[in-house]
């Protein structure tokens, strides 16, 4: 019996032990400065938010928040840094639509599982995709667009922000759908392909709006449709594909945070609980708003939830496009 109640009692010292652990975490947590990981390169759409996001954090805990742009291979690099990174909250990544919705469908042999190997903290925000083009080519709106592409035997191009991108997905199906012939040309991320756009390299990008709005309103480019439930305050003028007929392009791209896989849960809810305050301060408001996107809370659970759902959205779209690696 004697024996019977010490083993009880280690027992009952070690799960408070490990209780007391994780919440020594959450109290400790952030004792350094934490790095937040962001796939695509400086200057788009998703180093604005995350710096936005970083810059709140970090007057919330008052540590440094440091974001680390590391492009290439539709996202895969950076995300592959957080999903290798020690589970203790000090390395989080900025994963968007095609990073944890759409590469698994997209690529046959993907080095990591956005299911498994990542721990979801929070949803950061949605925005709409916009269509754009050089202001010098021939056509005023998107069906004269598209008449005067067929024209062209197979002669234009299309960019993306990468392969399995969202603009990729959305660029082939509309090309498919219309028997344009675009040859795809895939960039590291939105600003090389806007610059290519400009110079009349490529012919097409379907594009963040934020990304793309300053030559818009500089007549260097046009913005033939937005692609989303609804017109953009920033572009009043430009209707929306389903306004145009085409009912099946309401695909927004978005934008969340997570840790690698194994993150004690203390610290997920706490950093989950920080962006909530920071996407409520208007400061994020402004630069969601300068940045094409809405602020769109979900917590952890929710998040994960969410992002299931979207992978398998995404993926009968990849079926439907016929979208492949270029």
């Amino acid at each position: 019996m004697k024996r019977i109640l010490i083993g009880a009692s280690m027992v009952a010292l070690l799960v408070a032990g490990g209780y007391s652990g994780l919440s020594m975490a959450k109290e400790s947590w952030p004792s350094r400065p934490v790095q937040i990981v962001t796939p695509f390169p400086a200057g788009g759409g998703t180093d604005m938010i995350a710096r936005a996001v970083a810059a709140k954090l970090q007057e919330q805990f008052g540590q440094s928040f440091i974001v680390d742009n590391r492009p290439g291979a539709s996202g895969i690099i950076g995300t592959m840094i957080v999903k290798k990174a020690a589970p203790d909250g000090y390395q989080l990544g900025l994963g968007v639509t095609n990073t944890h919705a759409i590469n698994q469908s997209f690529f046959k042999n993907l080095s990591y599982d956005p299911q498994k190997d990542f721990q979801p903290i929070s949803l950061l925000a949605k925005g709409p995709h916009v269509i754009v083009i050089n202001s010098k080519t021939p056509a005023k709106t998107l069906k004269e667009y598209l008449a005067w592409a067929k024209t062209q035997h197979g002669k234009l191009s299309y960019a993306s922000y990468g392969n399995g991108s969202t603009a990729h997905l959305i660029s082939e199906m509309l090309n498919a759908q219309n028997h344009l012939d675009m040859v795809h040309t895939p960039y590291k991320g939105i600003p090389p392909a806007v610059t290519d756009l400009l110079s009349e390299q490529v012919n097409m990008l379907v594009s963040t709006t934020s990304a793309v709005l300053p030559y818009v309103k500089a007549g260097k480019l046009r913005a033939l449709a937005i692609i989303g439930e609804s017109r953009v305050p920033s572009l009043p003028d430009v209707p929306t594909m389903k306004e145009l007929g085409f009912n099946d392009y309401t695909y927004s791209h978005w934008y969340g945070l997570y840790a690698p896989a194994g993150t004690p849960r203390p610290i997920i809810e706490k950093i989950a609980g920080a962006v909530q305050r920071a996407l409520a301060s208007k400061e994020i408001q402004d630069a969601f708003e300068n940045a094409g996107v809405t602020p769109a809370f979900l917590g952890p659970d929710e998040f994960k939830a969410f992002t299931r759902n979207e992978a398998a959205r995404w993926a009968e779209l990849v079926r439907l496009s016929g979208a492949k690696t270029d």
